[in-house]
């Protein structure tokens, strides 16, 4: 376990610390404020739990008048704020400071509306995700981006890092289904960016929030997108003798002019884990296998399966299974949806990356892990959002084991600079948080990073929302450069380095 904790706290932010929770000892209610160190615990990590802080504080204000005055001591003081949602993030991003009030916005779930004439729901940070579309479903009416977490996890952690699901390929991420917020700056100005209406006058600074990992602003309410529910949907499960064929596959079934509303991929190793915990009914002998939903009209529907099967088996599918039933549907998705826990049943840890490649290339990076997996000395489990290229490579370790930890993440961190060198990103739906800030490095050159920093200061002049998260310092990416030489070149050679 990495806790973080390279030095001493300074005194200064210490008792900084001390002047804002005497402050907010006395303005908040005292079931609002956190201070004892058990109690504390529960918050110093989210899903990422490899990386460990306690928080200074927890404050977990009910409206918004309890967390102006939040946001307020810790504006006078200087101390950090950490917003953080349900705590199911992969990233590190609601990782606590020690010196600085952690800020939870779990107490803000309610849902305030469900408007199914503009087919919109507004509703508070805190809600979760699935609660949304139970709200709507009396309607008709759904929310599309479902991460694998969506039962526990809260919108606003959604709007913070832009996260998906398996049907992102046709519904899109969470900036393509939010129209609207409310936010509270660290000055305590409340903005409204969007709405109910098509579109909105000025720039598109709703866009600029979604994702922006809590450095920008508190979002204290979200309208969200309903969508109708689609009148048949369907899934087929193909197997393959080999992870490459698959690769073709669903690039084949894209290049067709089809767009799935989900399209899955697992490898082996996640295929017999997820099969060993949900009995999915997977074949297990496979070297992987796609899962592919298709939605719409019963026509429509019926007209696509065909296609899609036909393709399948001409891209080299042994077997090409169609769900039976509505039971049978749901056991093939929760054999994806439950990659992540299956695999915590197999290894003693395990350590998600989240990489997005173009689709053409899914065969090469596969192969590239796979060799990774042998030079490092650790397995890997592959579950992805095949259809938009978004891998979730699940490194196994122990962390008991002196060294594991370390060589994961060295196997993390190559795994997300094979996907910048094929073209892609260092994240798909997680976030950066801290696990990614090498990457980011990798990734974006200074002048890029640079300009990320000036608009995180238009917003926060004092740098206290969510600091040393998301985008590295222009000083982190120089030493990081300095240790990582490749080819005999080091990357930004025009950075001092230290």
């Amino acid at each position: 376990m990495n806790t973080l904790s390279a030095h001493a706290p300074d005194p200064a932010a210490t008792r900084a610390l001390a002047t804002v929770i005497a402050t907010l000892t006395a303005e908040l209610p005292a079931d609002a404020l956190v201070v004892e160190a058990t109690e504390r615990r529960a918050y110093e990590c989210d899903g990422l739990s490899a990386y460990r802080r306690m928080p200074g504080a927890v404050a977990l204000p009910r409206n918004r008048d309890e967390l102006l005055a939040c946001l307020r001591a810790c504006r006078t003081h200087g101390v950090p704020v950490i917003p953080r949602g349900a705590g199911t993030g992969l990233s590190g991003g609601a990782l606590p400071s020690e010196t600085g009030l952690l800020l939870s916005l779990a107490r803000f779930n309610r849902i305030l509306e469900i408007d199914p004439d503009n087919r919109c729901a507004v509703v508070q940070p805190g809600v979760r995700n699935l609660a949304i579309s139970e709200a709507a479903a009396p309607q008709g009416l759904y929310y599309a981006p479902d991460p694998s977490s969506q039962i526990a996890c809260s919108i606003g952690g959604n709007v913070a890092e832009n996260a998906g699901g398996v049907h992102c390929l046709k519904y899109g991420l969470t900036v393509h289904n939010v129209i609207g917020l409310e936010m509270v700056t660290l000055e305590g100005e409340i903005i409204r960016l969007g709405g109910k209406t098509l579109d909105s006058a000025g720039l598109d600074l709703l866009a600029f929030m979604i994702g922006s990992e809590g450095m920008l602003g508190i979002v204290t309410e979200v309208t969200v997108r309903l969508l109708p529910r689609p009148e048949r949907t369907q899934v087929l499960l193909a197997s393959f003798d080999d992870v490459e064929s698959a690769g073709r596959a669903v690039a084949g079934i894209i290049a067709a002019g089809l767009i799935p509303a989900g399209l899955e991929m697992m490898d082996n190793a996640a295929i017999r884990a997820a099969e060993a915990f949900v009995h999915a009914g997977y074949p297990v002998d496979a070297a992987a296998i796609l899962l592919c939903e298709l939605d719409g009209t019963n026509a429509e529907v019926s007209e696509d399966i065909m296609v899609v099967r036909q393709k399948l088996l001409a891209l080299g599918a042994a077997e090409v299974r169609t769900a039976a039933d509505a039971a049978e549907r749901a056991r093939f998705w929760a054999g994806r949806k439950a990659a992540f826990p299956a695999a915590g049943r197999i290894s003693p840890d395990y350590y998600c990356m989240d990489g997005t490649i173009p689709r053409h290339q899914l065969g090469t990076v596969l192969e590239r892990i796979n060799l990774l997996s042998h030079e490092h000395g650790l397995g890997v489990c592959n579950v992805f959002h095949a259809g938009d290229g978004n891998l979730h490579p699940l490194i196994l370790y122990d962390a008991n084991q002196p060294g594991q930890l370390e060589t994961a993440e060295a196997f993390g961190q190559q795994i997300l600079e094979l996907c910048v060198e094929v073209g892609g990103t260092v994240t798909g739906e997680h976030g950066v948080g801290v696990e990614k800030l090498d990457g980011m490095c990798v990734q974006f050159a200074p002048p890029e990073l640079a300009q990320f920093h000036q608009l995180r200061r238009a917003f926060d002049p004092q740098g206290l929302l969510n600091p040393g998260k998301a985008v590295p310092t222009l000083a982190r990416c120089a030493e990081f450069s300095r240790q990582h030489v490749h080819g005999g070149q080091l990357p930004h050679p025009d950075l001092p380095r230290l």
